[in-house]
């Protein structure tokens, strides 16, 4: 079955090459040039993964990411400017699976949807299957599903990885550093995409995401799993 992507960027060079690589992976793409349309036809008929550049005509892709997450969690890559941190961040915010800063080597984009897809799919880099439970939150890898209070929470294919990874590991402290390479599997990479994935973690199984319970912040070192056990 083949991979549907959905690559969207105002500039039809960059579009061309993306997709040639793309396909020649095996997947299936469509190219669109603004972020309106992108959003309709997204929305119309989900695909499998977005390749997203931030600024677009119409609406933006910051934009699109929020308005497609309030619907469905398809993965999607971000598309940023050089050195603007500041627009990764927020992309990340939104709800972004992972980002490439432009110019980019279109054969590192196309290994980056791969990652994402196998992400997306539960082949996570922290592996196996089974069903985590801590209280009223359960965990089930084989199935890639999250449930609190018996309502589903959707996470992205990264939220997802971490949330597995810290609750099979719980009461140890791992750096940022340490999240991005056993979780991820990146040897290097900007440590702010573990603090706002933690940050949009406790947004969705906290109780007080300003008083968190569950993944504490350690001071000095980075994050650890709390088990509460006892929720109701």
């Amino acid at each position: 079955m083949n991979t549907r992507i959905l690559v969207v960027d105002d500039d039809p060079t960059v579009s061309e090459v993306v997709a040639r690589y793309l396909e020649r992976d095996g997947h299936e793409v469509e190219c669109v040039g603004d972020g309106a349309e992108a959003l309709r036809r997204a929305l119309a008929s989900p695909p499998d993964l977005m390749v997203l550049d931030l600024m677009l005509p119409k609406i933006d892709g910051l934009q699109v990411c929020r308005k497609l997450r309030e619907r469905w969690p398809v993965p999607v890559i971000m598309l940023t400017a050089l050195g603007e941190e500041i627009d990764r961040v927020v992309g990340l915010e939104t709800g972004a699976d992972d980002y490439v800063t432009k110019p980019f080597s279109p054969r590192e984009l196309a290994l980056r949807v791969q990652s994402v897809l196998r992400r997306a799919r539960g082949a996570s880099v922290t592996g196996g299957t089974g069903v985590l439970r801590d209280g009223d939150l359960v965990v089930d890898v084989g199935a890639h599903e999250v449930r609190l209070r018996e309502a589903e929470v959707l996470l992205t294919a990264r939220e997802f990885d971490l949330l597995a990874y810290l609750m099979r590991n719980p009461r140890q402290a791992f750096s940022r550093s340490a999240l991005l390479n056993q979780v991820w599997g990146w040897s290097f990479g900007d440590s702010s995409t573990v603090t706002v994935h933690v940050r949009r973690l406790r947004e969705k199984i906290e109780p007080d995401p300003t008083a968190p319970r569950r993944i504490v912040t350690v001071w000095g070192v980075g994050y650890r799993y709390e088990p509460l056990e006892g929720a109701s």
